[in-house]
């Protein structure tokens, strides 16, 4: 028997690895400052670090790896190095004509994101087309935010701030994340998963569906418009 969703009226987007293919870069500096130590950025422990935000993230690498504390620069040196040689993030598959196909069918959008605003705007900078389709933004560092993912804080308040306020349950996440994932169930929202490759199946349980690229997406399981034939 095919699972019945729920309707919904808007979709959030998380940023990082579900619009833009920037996980990569983030694990690739991880496991190369854990060489540094001698250390080995694991499955687990990677997938602790999806969706956190960047002081989170750190400071659950340098506690779960017994890491001395000088290891935060060598993260910071390391993702800028990483950021610096790859300015212009490329989006993962199917995001694009998605938001496209939502934008053309008036359905309101925003994006809630472990990013801080200063790290958007330069993600952005060469997506501006893109980025205006959506209605809103809410980031780690916005001072409404009180707890970052997997707190339900950033969705509870990014879905406040559309212009009809939204209940939470009408809205639809979309995210890639654990962290995220658990965030936007305990605001109440239905979760669109798109994981990260080989993440434990554990870690995908409280996403309404998972799927291994957004380009599977049907919309029309949530009474959205469905895409053309």
């Amino acid at each position: 028997m095919s699972r019945i969703f729920s309707q919904v009226t808007h979709v959030i987007f998380d940023v990082d690895g579900t619009i833009f293919d920037t996980q990569s870069l983030t694990q690739h500096a991880y496991r190369e400052v854990a060489k540094i130590f001698g250390k080995t950025l694991t499955l687990e422990l990677n997938s602790k670090l999806l969706g956190r935000t960047e002081k989170d993230a750190n400071s659950i690498f340098i506690t779960e790896l017994g890491l001395p504390d000088c290891a935060r620069e060598c993260i910071t040196m390391k993702k800028n190095t990483l950021k610096e040689a790859n300015p212009i993030p490329n989006f993962m598959p199917g995001i694009e004509n998605l938001v496209l196909h939502l934008k053309e069918h008036n359905i309101p959008m925003a994006m809630a994101t472990s990013s801080k605003y200063d790290s958007i705007a330069k993600k952005f900078k060469h997506h501006q087309t893109f980025y205006k389709k959506f209605s809103h933004v809410m980031a780690a560092d916005d001072p409404e935010v009180k707890n970052p993912k997997p707190a339900p804080d950033i969705y509870i308040i990014c879905a406040s701030k559309f212009s009809d306020k939204p209940n939470p349950k009408d809205c639809l996440a979309i995210e890639d994340a654990p962290s995220g994932v658990q965030s936007a169930a305990s605001a109440g929202m239905q979760v669109v998963m798109v994981p990260y490759p080989e993440i434990s199946e554990e870690l995908t349980k409280d996403a309404t569906i998972v799927l291994k690229s957004i380009s599977d997406f049907k919309p029309e399981l949530f009474g959205l418009p469905p895409f053309p034939n």
